[in-house]
Order: C-alpha cells, then structure tokens, then sequence
C-alpha cells in the first residue's frame, strides 16, 4: 500500500454537523478533516432525507462529500443509508479502507471485506443499551454485535469498559484510542451570549441530543429546586421530533432557555463562558463535549457513571446517576461555593488538556489504517 490512503467513511448524518446531528457527526468533523490534511484521500458519506435536494459530490475542509438519500424513520434510516453506502463505496471503487461507525453497520463490513476493503469499526459504548431503540433494534444491535467482533481488521474502541466487555467475551484484544479535545477559539464568536440574552458565568450548559439516555428529565427538575437567577442553557434537540422533547421544553420555568442546534465556535463560546457545563447522562461513551468544555475551562458537574469518571478521572464533580435531588445539591454546592467550583475547573481542564490530543488521535488511526 501506497503512503497515500484512499480511505472512505459513514456512520454518522452529516458534516459539518446540522441540526441533528450527534457525537457520530462530531467525531467525523474531527477525524475526516485531519486525515485529508495529512495528504490522504477522505471520503465522507453523509444522508439526505425525503424532501430535501440531493447535491453534488463537494469538497469540505479537504474531504470529498457524497450524499446519499434514505428515509426519515429512526432506525431505518441509517439502515438503508449505509446500504447504499456500500454499493457506492464498491460501484465506484472510492476507497481501500472504510472506516465506519457504530456496530449495526459491521453487516455491510461483511460485504465490503468480500470486495477487497479493510474496514474499520469505531465504537463507543454497548449501543443496545440506550433507551432510543425499540426491542427490535436492540435484538438487531445484539446480534451484530458477533459481526462486530470478528469481521473487521479491528474494532476501535474510545471506551475502556465496552473494550472491556467485548475482550471477555470474545476471547480477542482490540484497540482503543480516546477522542481528543483540543478545539481552536475564536473570541468574535461570543457575540452568541448577547444573541441569546446571555452574561459570562451566568448560566449553566448542556449540549446534546434531547433523548432519554442524556438524562435531561433529571437535570431540569434538579435545576428547578435551585433558588439562583442563573439559567440554564441546553443546546441541542433530538433528531425526530419527540414527545420526549417537547416535555423538556415546556418545563414552564423562565430561566431554562432552548435555542435549538448551535454549532462550531459559538458553542465553543457557550462552553468557555458557562459557569458549568452538566452532563446527566445515564448513558455515554468517552463524551467529546465533556472533554471539549473542560478543555475550554467550564467546570464540570457529571453523573458518576464509568466512563464519566474515566475522562475526568479524580478531578471531576459528580452525582449519583438517575439521582434528581443528589444532582440538586451538587448544583446548590457549585453556586454556594464559586471559587471551589473554579478550582475544580482548572484541575480538570489541566488534565484534559494534559491526556486528550486529537493529532494523537490521527496518528494511532493511521498506525492501525496501515498494518498489514
């Protein structure tokens, strides 16, 4: 093989990022980019639902965009999407290496192996587990996962314990490589707090999908018991209008503001300035917005699950997962003492900063990308 990789990749809706988007969307952002940057050939899939216009195979940040159409049913969607994908990637010849996320994909590595390719998988969490699946899709993700585990030239983990788990059961050793959180800023882009009504450490933040598995139900009634004038700021949505959502945010409370998707170096902004970022989540991979915020300097307030403590090791504020009142307190203790908060920040920015590179990142993917 050439120095040049020709390397092709999906699983994820978009890029850059559009309204929907979700850690898949970001990691790509991250990844595509910095591959193309090093001379490499990068092709990013990204989905094009009904009503929406197709456009041209275009070059983003030095990645070749193709668009490809699918439907607009959960689930089905991604289906169908890397279904097309791979007749694509084998129609046309795109690429030698596929790198792929999420582990309902790995049936679609099954045929690109046959045509030749190299697949990688990029996992992030036991993805049967999240609450967003019917039983049928859990069974479905369940009974990949045997693919996952045997039909890729490597399954690449960001989290130690899903790594964990798939060691003991399949007897095989897999890679691992953390996110990174490094991000460049851009001062003008605060001008996003005068936007939304906004002052510096005056809010606290949470960025993500609104779906049940990030634990909003939690955080907005645990934010309700506070008696501060401090809003909460939460960023984001959930990619097919829910019910779930619409009960978040009509929570009825003044202080909660939702101004949907942001993205890029206004969210950034929102990170940097926050008083905290607070991440409820019953359910996470190694989370990129953790790492991102901290790296930015926003202290952290988490639930206590596994792969929270992982990225943020001793330096991080955590309550008891699920746990509306223990989440209150820890709320309650950040505004009643603001420097233990602050120094709490910095010692897990430093951290952070110290530990989660994605130039790193890039380097082990190549390493892996090119054994024989």
């Amino acid at each position: 093989m050439t120095d040049k990789l020709r390397i092709a990749a999906f699983g994820f809706r978009s890029f850059p990022p559009l309204a929907g988007a979700a850690g898949a969307d970001k990691f790509a952002l991250e990844l595509l980019p910095r591959l193309a940057a090093r001379g490499h050939e990068v092709t990013g899939y990204v989905r094009v639902y009904p009503g929406e216009e197709v456009p041209p195979p275009q070059k983003v940040m030095g990645v070749q965009v193709v668009a490809l159409k699918t439907m607009a049913r959960s689930g089905a969607e991604a289906f169908i999407h890397s279904a097309r994908v791979t007749w694509d990637i084998i129609r046309h010849d795109r690429a030698d290496i596929v790198h792929i996320q999420n582990g309902g994909n790995s049936p679609f590595a099954a045929i690109l192996r046959l045509f030749g390719k190299k697949t990688f998988l990029c996992e992030d969490g036991n993805e049967w587990e999240r609450g967003k699946w019917s039983w049928l899709g859990k069974t479905y993700l369940r009974a990949t996962m045997f693919l996952s585990a045997h039909v890729h030239n490597e399954v690449i983990f960001d989290n130690v314990f899903t790594r964990a788990y798939f060691e003991k059961r399949f007897k095989k050793k897999y890679a691992f490589i953390p996110y990174g959180a490094d991000v460049s800023y851009d001062p003008a882009s605060e001008k996003i707090l005068g936007e939304l009504g906004l002052e510096k450490g005056g809010y606290f933040l949470f960025v993500g999908r609104f779906i049940p598995d990030k634990g909003l139900h939690y955080l907005v009634p645990a934010f309700a018991k506070l008696k501060t004038d401090k809003k909460l700021v939460l960023i984001g949505g959930s990619p097919h209008p829910s019910e779930y959502e619409r009960r978040i945010r009509s929570s009825g409370d003044k202080r909660v503001v939702c101004p949907g998707y942001i993205y890029g170096g206004a969210v950034h902004a929102l990170m940097r300035n926050a008083y905290a970022y607070v991440q409820p989540s019953d359910l996470e991979g190694l989370s990129p917005v953790i790492l991102e915020s901290s790296y930015l300097g926003a202290p952290i307030i988490c639930s206590d699950i596994e792969t929270n403590r992982y990225g943020l090791r001793e330096h991080g504020i955590y309550f008891r997962k699920s746990d509306v009142d223990d989440l209150a307190a820890k709320l309650q203790q950040a505004i009643d003492r603001p420097e233990w908060l602050a120094e709490s920040g910095r010692r897990q920015s430093q951290h952070v900063r110290d530990n989660f590179s994605w130039d790193r990142v890039v380097d082990e993917h190549l390493e892996i990308f090119r054994r024989p």
